[in-house]
């Protein structure tokens, strides 16, 4: 072959490289141009007034295309498909109780993202903020709002793998003190203390007494719930498979996702409630792998999001195992049921 001819060749090839670029980009503009556009037969959204003292509401992330995509939105509990009203607050994970939300957002720079925790009152002003150390992944607030937590990746970003860790902290929302990691917490395993340079923890939920919650914590490729007490910063483990807990408003029992063999790697995962008196398990009739941090719509009913056409939906499955699930609503995650 000739240098001429591998001239041609090398030219021919970058000139197809440099296309499939441009097309990447345009197809890329165009996607983020049509986010701004309300889509046909979507929700109605509107601006309002939004505020985390409103019994019988549901507040949550709004996924549907159109100006308000990302805002906190709300809508009558009761009424999940009505029209929505927007905040103007952006979020990537929320969650809120008691008057008090919790808000994690991306800080867009010139070079990269960083990332913030915004403690929220209940006209979702901002009374506090705290840098995160990664991409948000949970939020929860304790039912009394006097606590928040976060859990960020600060390597990885999927929880579907084994090669990922994550940075959980906890904040008294009335006096600001930060636990910036529950990794400093003494861990009690069989009656023992437990150290272990490998340990992560994700996906706290609070009690109603304003001192004990639960986790995930993972060490040595497996994981646990444990139950945490903030007063003597301690973790117990208590029950093991068990990833991103949610307590249930009476105190009783946990939902959770489970790691289940012979499932995909990439989802592995189904929805169970776990008793927290006697540890049996129960299994939840959603046949599809769930990857989220689940949240009681009450005693009797979970919701929690699956993949969408535009982001994800929200569904519900009673927290008995009995019955199928139903879509709740569309374009929608971070759901908090304000009581």
């Amino acid at each position: 072959m000739t240098v001429r001819s591998r001239l041609l060749i090398l030219l021919s090839a970058l000139a197809v490289l440099g296309a499939v670029a441009l097309a990447s980009v345009l197809h890329a503009s165009a996607r983020a141009e049509r986010r701004e556009h309300t889509q046909a037969g979507g929700p109605e959204v509107t601006p309002g007034t939004v505020t985390l003292t409103a019994p019988g509401r549901m507040v949550f992330r709004n996924l549907a295309w159109g100006p308000h995509r990302d805002e906190l939105t709300t809508v009558p509990a009761a009424d999940p498909g009505g029209p929505r009203t927007a905040s103007g607050v952006k979020c990537l994970r929320f969650y809120a109780a008691a008057g008090t939300g919790v808000c994690l957002q991306a800080v867009h720079g010139p070079v990269s993202d960083t990332y913030r925790a915004l403690i929220l009152d209940a006209h979702l002003k901002t009374r506090a903020h705290y840098d995160v150390p990664g991409i948000p992944s949970r939020a929860r607030v304790s039912p009394t709002g006097h606590y928040a937590a976060w859990t960020a990746f600060v390597g990885g970003d999927s929880y579907a793998g084994t090669k990922f860790s994550t940075r959980t902290a906890i904040v008294d929302t009335r006096t600001g003190a930060l636990i910036p990691t529950l990794e400093s917490f003494r861990i009690r395993t069989d009656g023992r203390s437990y150290r272990s340079a490998d340990v992560n923890f994700w996906g706290v939920t609070f009690a109603s007494d304003d001192r004990t919650f639960y986790a995930t914590l993972a060490t040595k490729g497996s994981t646990y719930l444990v139950r945490g007490d903030l007063r003597t910063r301690t973790v117990t483990t208590l029950h093991p498979n068990v990833e991103c807990p949610s307590l249930s408003p009476d105190g009783t029992r946990v939902a959770y996702k489970k790691r289940v063999k012979g499932l995909p790697r990439d989802a592995p995962w189904r929805l169970y409630v776990l008793d927290l008196k006697t540890l049996r398990e129960t299994p939840l009739a959603e046949p599809r792998s769930v990857d989220d941090q689940a949240v009681w719509k009450n005693t009797r009913t979970i919701v929690y999001a699956l993949p969408g056409d535009y982001g994800a939906d929200l569904y519900e499955i009673p927290a008995d195992g009995s019955g199928t699930p139903h879509r709740l609503l569309r374009s929608g995650v971070s759901a908090a049921f304000l009581q």
